[in-house]
């Protein structure tokens, strides 16, 4: 009695076409390999389980392979799978679809900050996490799980938060999502089915946040006022919400002020207004005390989200929310009742956090940035003196304010030297914003890699214009 076909080699999807099941075969092999179906190298089933698969003789099948063999389209040695040759793939044209367009060719260095240091991802430890947490889990964990998240993730972030970033946290308030442009995404549909149409933000921020929140979820944003204590929440009137990140503004590095903390609070209160609080950068501080979330001066207006793109790493697609009362139940319906993340990456970070893993990884973390931060300093205040270095207390990035009228030709000399790094106002400064544009650079010093961050640092200042300038250089924005 033959074998049942799913426990036989490998798997081989073929249709086979045309007159005689020997000639329909062969094309539909052929055709695989031509057009690429069918990798070079890609190992064959076996002539009895494709026999077994199809329903067919084996003897059909090995005269396929014979034939194909022949033609050069498969190899065959004794003892040996029988594989497809190494040969040069013609796409076929009834199939071929349009070619991408090339991507842009990687810049020599980075500085974009969004990013940290990937190369100092803790692999040892997230994979020691990972099997403590695997070993020890309910195999009903590998079901459909609670649209909230994991429990056990959602208890160990409660008390993860309240400890280092004083958050009044339930676990049952607390949503996992994937990503911080995945929360955001949901609180915009909340918003909108409220019939909310306007949202106040920051003057500087993500172009990414507004083009979600009016694209995807329909709403105006309206950007408040920004001065040196940080935005200014005080025109704040009948908007439905307030984007803000009070602990470290981002991109300009000012904590909001006290005075102003208050005054959103009153707001929401007295007008039912929702505050999305970007907790952005708040594991990395340097030179202050810690600036705890604003969630915890009122948990019942404000909705805290939190991410693990910088403390760890964007792939993760880790993020949390956590949320008033009146919320939850509004963002899982907008969330369509499924979990977006998946359970082991869950269970390994519970574990990470628990495990104190976590706390060792951020200190770690912390002092290597502060390191290159002090190094950033220091080389610009040397090789370029007439450029001033803001926002620094905390976060991964920093500021540099220029002489105005010089923000375009230093970014296009960096660019000549193979230096990638945003400006201040085309990509950070709300269209709609009031305040005179300044001319500076966003420079995210915890993106490159630790090998590439001296050579980076070198890029940088000698794109400022402090360094000999050599081969023609055509941009020398700032003349020492």
């Amino acid at each position: 009695m033959p074998k049942p076909w799913a426990t036989l080699g490998v798997d081989l999807h073929l249709e086979p076409t045309g007159p005689g099941l020997r000639r329909g075969l062969t094309d539909a092999l052929r055709e695989a390999v031509r057009t690429g179906r069918l990798a070079p190298g890609t190992r064959l089933p076996s002539s009895r389980s494709l026999a077994t698969d199809l329903g067919i003789a084996r003897n059909t099948v090995v005269e396929a392979y014979a034939e194909l063999v022949a033609e050069g389209w498969l190899t065959a040695r004794q003892g040996s799978a029988t594989r497809v040759a190494d040969r040069t793939v013609i796409p076929s044209t009834a199939t071929t679809a349009p070619r991408p367009r090339p991507e842009r060719p990687h810049p020599t260095y980075d500085l974009v900050p969004g990013t940290p240091d990937l190369s100092a991802f803790p692999r040892t430890e997230w994979l020691k996490s990972a099997r403590r947490a695997f070993l020890a889990a309910p195999y009903q964990a590998l079901g459909y799980g609670d649209p909230r998240g994991r429990v056990e993730l959602r208890t160990a972030l409660a008390g993860y938060l309240s400890r280092t970033r004083g958050v009044r946290a339930d676990p049952e308030r607390i949503v996992i999502c994937a990503g911080f442009l995945h929360g955001l995404r949901l609180l915009g549909e909340v918003l909108r089915a409220r019939g909310a149409s306007t949202v106040a933000v920051e003057s500087y921020g993500l172009d990414a946040h507004w083009r979600l929140l009016q694209r995807r979820a329909g709403l105006r944003t309206v950007p408040l006022p920004y001065d040196e204590l940080g935005t200014d929440p005080r025109p704040l009137t009948s908007e439905a919400a307030v984007l803000l990140t009070p602990a470290y503004q981002f991109p300009m590095g000012v904590p909001l002020h006290r005075d102003r903390r208050a005054t959103v609070v009153d707001w929401a209160r007295r007008t039912g207004g929702l505050v999305l609080e970007d907790d952005y950068d708040g594991e990395f501080r340097y030179d202050r005390q810690p600036v705890g979330a604003l969630q915890g001066l009122d948990p019942d207006h404000v909705a805290y989200l939190g991410t693990a793109s910088k403390s760890l790493a964007p792939g993760l697609r880790l993020a949390w929310m956590v949320l008033p009362p009146g919320v939850v139940e509004e963002v899982l319906r907008a969330k369509g009742g499924v979990d977006t993340s998946g359970v082991l990456d869950q269970l390994t970070l519970a574990e990470f956090i628990t495990s104190g893993a976590c706390d060792r990884h951020v200190r770690a973390a912390r002092t290597r940035y502060r390191r290159r931060r002090d190094a950033l300093v220091s080389a610009l205040t040397a090789r370029a003196p007439r450029v001033r270095v803001t926002g620094i207390a905390a976060g991964l990035h920093a500021v540099l304010r220029l002489p105005p009228g010089t923000e375009r030709s230093v970014v296009r000399a960096a660019a000549w030297r193979g230096l990638l790094v945003d400006g201040l106002t085309p990509r950070y400064r709300h269209p709609d914003a009031r305040a005179e544009p300044l001319d500076a650079l966003v420079v995210g010093y915890g993106t490159p890699p630790d090998h590439a961050w001296s050579g980076t640092l070198d890029a940088l200042c000698a794109a400022l214009g402090f360094d000999n300038f050599k081969n023609g250089d055509p941009d020398n924005p700032l003349p020492g």
